[in-house]
């Protein structure tokens, strides 16, 4: 027996590495990270969203006069008359001497078509910058869903568009109707925050008041959150919006009821700092998706740009709110235009095929390994062996997600290391055709393999990669598999049976029994 060298203690080291690892998978422990199984292997709830891109086009339009509005008051210039509708704003300059800065902060909005008819400003958005906002829309809502979901805990999600404006949503391990309805809530909750202003002079009317007759003062009526029968009269252009969130997390109130604590970037805060200064004594209405949450009084100037939100809520609905607010609110609203949920048992009929397929395929290929190539065989097979265990741990480690695309990446890497090892042997067992001695045969055999091996390697890499960055969901579990394999078997099938080999060399060359060694004559 000859000595170790470095490649056996890498080799080792990758084996106890990939055991390590991969037992709580293996053995589903409740301690360490596990391989989480897809929506295909384990059951989970597919759906497909619409999303009412219209909306986000009258978001924009808002957003765009409640800019104006706070251009205005930190520029004191007076404007009258300020109102917008589902496509256009428009506003009276009272100060013909501001209409220059006026026109010159409006040049500024982005796909904005802007008329003045003397004093009166009129902004409409163009087709092209509508058909960019809808677009815009369905992006955001892609990411914002996604994100909510990573938050949630879900493991690698599949969120995708399909067609121009809806959104395919799998969701692997929601089995129960609780999770269910909690993730869907999740997901189509808009989560608009605004701070809008309480309209003091006409609150006590409210009850007696038509939406009409609100819009008429430029008010808008809202309901409690907690008790819908109240109502209350607030400015429809809100002081500030989520956009300027940066923050949203879980707290609770002296009696440890939950709440959720908020915080605003710079130009929030300074907004938010000058709004309570200038409306001491006045009521400031915190408006979540279109209810009101709270309306306290405005004591003093409020500065640091925090705020809290109270509700009547569970702490799992607080946390969930605190995530739809990080994530921040959707442009435009979502609905569920098909749901199918996939049941454990087809999981559990996918699991059972797949490992009847890699198990089959494993012994075949070690009985012929084996008999083909004698002690050479038994050498690749422990690689092989090695090689699966390595990509179960770095998909342990990772918590990546395993789906059936993935369990044949699996499977079409175990061909791949062995194919490697082939070419090895073969190269081995021309060089002692060739008269070579067992130590020239050994070396140059893997170095005229080499080029083949890293060839087929790099390229079969190069094409995982491009699946990962352009596909989507189970074909990403599929490049990720290979991708694993591909670098596993460079360790384990040319690093680890190299050092094998160079560690029984001298044993190899004094049995002169090259058809025990390689399955060849002489």
């Amino acid at each position: 027996m000859g000595k170790l060298n470095y490649r056996i203690v890498i080799f080792s080291l990758a084996i106890v590495f990939g055991i390590f690892f991969s037992v709580p998978s293996l053995f589903q422990l409740q301690d360490g990270k596990k391989v989480t199984l897809g929506l295909d292997l384990q059951g989970g709830l597919h759906m497909l969203l619409g999303v009412k891109t219209e909306e986000a086009t009258k978001s924009r339009i808002k957003s765009i006069t409640a800019s104006i509005k706070r251009f205005s008051d930190r520029k004191d210039i007076l404007i009258d008359e300020l109102k917008f509708d589902e496509s256009s704003v428009s506003f009276a300059l009272l100060d013909a001497d501001d209409t220059k800065q006026m026109k010159e902060y409006l040049a500024e909005i982005d796909g904005a078509k802007i008329s003045v008819n003397g004093e009166v400003f009129s902004l409409i958005l163009t087709n092209e910058e509508i058909a960019k906002t809808e677009e815009e829309a369905v992006d955001q809502a892609i990411e914002t869903i996604r994100n909510r979901l990573d938050q949630f805990g879900l493991a690698e999600p599949v969120v995708a568009r399909q067609g121009k404006d809806k959104i395919l949503v799998q969701l692997a391990g929601i089995k129960t109707a609780e999770d269910e309805q909690r993730a869907r809530e999740l997901i189509s909750r808009a989560a608009k925050l605004e701070l809008m202003a309480v309209d003091e002079d006409r609150f006590a009317r409210v009850n007696n008041m038509s939406d009409s007759d609100a819009a008429e003062y430029g008010d808008v009526i809202l309901a409690d959150a907690k008790h819908p029968a109240i109502k209350y009269l607030v400015k429809e252009i809100p002081i500030l919006d989520g956009n300027m969130l940066t923050d949203a997390s879980v707290g609770f109130d002296k009696n440890n009821r939950p709440l959720i604590n908020f915080k605003l970037n710079a130009e929030g805060a300074e907004i938010f700092g000058d709004f309570t200064g200038k409306n001491v004594g006045k009521r400031l209405a915190v408006v979540l998706d279109g209810k009101v949450y709270s309306a306290p009084n405005i004591n003093e100037r409020i500065g640091g740009g925090s705020g809290q939100i109270s509700g009547n809520y569970t702490v799992m609905e607080a946390k969930d709110l605190s995530i739809a607010l990080r994530s921040g609110a959707l442009l435009a609203p979502i609905y569920l235009m098909e749901k199918r949920s996939v049941g454990p048992s087809l999981g559990a009929d996918s699991i059972k095929a797949s490992m009847v397929a890699l198990i089959g395929g494993f012994i075949l290929v070690i009985i012929f390994m084996v008999v083909y190539y004698r002690l050479a065989g038994i050498i690749a097979n422990i690689a092989l062996v090695a090689n699966l265990f390595i990509i179960l741990a770095v998909m342990s480690l990772f918590g990546a997600t395993l789906t059936l695309p993935g369990m044949a990446g699996i499977v079409l890497t175990v061909g791949m290391a062995v194919d490697a090892n082939v070419i090895i042997s073969e190269r081995i067992r021309e060089l002692i055709y060739e008269g070579k001695s067992m130590h020239r045969a050994i070396e140059d055999g893997y170095s005229n393999a080499m080029r083949a091996i890293l060839d087929a390697n790099i390229t079969t890499l190069i094409a995982a990669v491009v699946l990962y960055v352009y596909g989507t969901g189970a074909i990403k579990g599929f490049a990720i598999t290979i991708s694993i394999g591909i670098l596993a078997s460079m360790i384990t099938a040319i690093l680890g049976t190299q050092g094998i080999y160079q560690m029984l060399e001298s044993k190899i060359q004094k049995s002169k029994n090259n058809r025990l060694w390689f399955g060849i004559k002489g």
